[in-house]
């Protein structure tokens, strides 16, 4: 049973092991590809193309460089923050906030799992 109060939620959601946590990395897919594989949103991968819906760097298009379970995050290409002296860093996105337009189909299981 999962409770219905918001801080008991949260607390499952950051307290989530890793296999659970990869369910929370889907994010939506383009009109074109959810009309060619049948459905709205895949989990994100390193390899992806993605567009940035939110956020700064709205419009922004560019390959997943990194996904992280542990902060339920991803790094794209081209979403950079410049430090105080100088050096760029990858910011990390939420997958939520991204697009998918172009999958990434090398892995055989991954073709299984949009393929329906």
């Amino acid at each position: 049973m999962v409770s219905k109060q918001p801080r008991k939620q949260r607390k499952a959601r950051y307290n989530a092991p890793l296999h659970v946590r990869q369910k929370f990395m889907g994010a939506r897919l383009s009109e074109d590809l959810s009309k060619e594989y049948g459905t709205r949103s895949a989990a994100v991968i390193k390899g992806d193309t993605v567009k940035v819906m939110r956020g700064d760097f709205k419009g922004t298009e560019g390959k997943v460089q990194a996904v992280s379970l542990k902060d339920s995050k991803i790094s794209v290409d081209g979403v950079i923050s410049t430090k105080v002296d100088g050096t760029e860093v990858p910011r990390p996105i939420y997958p939520s906030n991204v697009m998918i337009t172009k999958l990434e189909l090398k892995d055989e299981r991954r073709e299984k799992s949009i393929k329906k």
